[in-house]
């Protein structure tokens, strides 16, 4: 799925290279990946843009944490919740996103009233048929410039990935 403005990235639109992950935030894998790409982007200029793929079969809890991302992203703070829940990835439930929330100063009413009535879930489900659609089924799915990336969960090779398909753009 191309990138629009309405996805939640880090970096210009306009790089050389887009990162695209689908990520769930109760999902170990994709807590490790969200650490290496946050290495990589201090290595590496790209654009990166994280997609949710809550699979909650799996995780019961990280639907909700997806809506809490989405709520904060209301109020303009999508990637401090974003990484505040990656960090805390075994502490998801009602009580702790209202922590958190509270921790980033975010307006609490609107926080609630937003969890409550599960005003960004369609948001949330747009991201996972983006996914499925990109053949995406499980987490965490890596797409580099479009490419889906299949090889180790580790810095050194993304890295490798990333600098290829530069490479490529400048050819």
């Amino acid at each position: 799925m191309p990138i629009s403005e309405h996805d939640h990235t880090q970096g210009g639109m306009n790089a050389s290279v887009i990162l695209v992950e689908y990520g769930d935030y109760q999902c170990l894998s994709c807590g490790e990946v969200n650490r290496m790409i946050r290495e990589i982007q201090q290595q590496s200029q790209l654009c990166f843009v994280f997609r949710h793929f809550p699979r909650i079969h799996i995780h019961p809890q990280a639907q909700k944490a997806a809506e809490a991302a989405e709520a904060a992203a209301a109020q303009n703070k999508f990637w401090q919740m974003h990484n505040t829940l990656f960090a805390n990835q075994y502490a998801l439930n009602n009580g702790y996103l209202l922590e958190y929330a509270n921790q980033l100063q975010l307006d609490i009413a609107r926080f609630l009233w937003d969890m409550t009535d599960h005003v960004h879930a369609e948001r949330v489900t747009q991201n996972i048929q983006g996914g499925i659609q990109s053949g995406v089924s499980s987490t965490p799915a890596l797409f580099v410039n479009g490419v889906r990336y299949k090889d180790a969960w580790d810095t050194h090779r993304l890295l490798a990935a990333i600098a290829q398909a530069r490479n490529s753009q400048s050819i």
